[in-house]
């Protein structure tokens, strides 16, 4: 497991239905893409989240596949119509096999 990992999300509290709100996830994670060295000349293993699931309510929102050009502390901003009431999921998968997991509610009137 990388460590200093720390998801943040941004979900509004409550919003009407219908209306298309915005999401904004963070994961601070040093993403290292597997081709640097360290000061001894060895090269420093891969470790990227490689994956990042938003989920509201069990219905999937969005499913992305991440490869190792992405940046540093990986950053989403994305909108959703929401229904009804419920829980965003917000999962991400690391190449060490970890998983970090945030969960948001919302209210709708």
């Amino acid at each position: 497991m990388a460590s200093g990992v720390k998801p943040r999300v941004k979900v509004p509290k409550k919003a009407a239905a219908g209306d298309v709100i915005t999401i904004k996830t963070l994961i601070s994670h040093k993403m290292e893409s597997g081709q640097r060295k360290d000061k001894d000349g060895k090269v420093i293993p891969r470790s990227i989240i490689n994956r990042f699931v938003a989920d509201f309510n069990d219905q999937n929102l969005i499913d992305v596949i991440l490869e190792p050009a992405i940046s540093t502390n990986p950053y989403f901003k994305f909108e959703a119509i929401v229904p009804e009431s419920g829980e965003f999921k917000f999962t991400w998968y690391d190449d060490d096999g970890a998983v970090y997991e945030a969960a948001k509610k919302i209210k709708v009137s």
